[in-house]
């Protein structure tokens, strides 16, 4: 769960800071839909489902991908892929 907890804290981060660049009032729609999906991201439902698929993952033995919440985040925002 902590990798997945350090991803959903960078997909966060990245939300924030694309927000923060969302001033004009045509943008606040989107800046509203936003801030709804880091309140998922940040509820314990969001955590316990991650921490569920974390767990079938590793069964599977499929732990080796992109983490979803920064996947997410960086696919919305056009962010360059590390």
């Amino acid at each position: 769960l902590f990798f997945f907890s350090l991803d959903t804290d960078r997909a966060l981060v990245l939300l924030e800071e694309y927000c923060k660049k969302l001033r004009k009032p045509e943008e606040q729609q989107l800046k509203k839909a936003i801030r709804k999906v880091m309140g998922i991201f940040k509820s314990s439902l969001f955590q316990a489902l991650l921490g569920s698929f974390k767990k079938k993952a590793t069964r599977h033995g499929t732990t080796s991908h992109t983490s979803l919440p920064a996947a997410l985040a960086c696919d919305v925002l056009g962010c360059p892929k590390d």
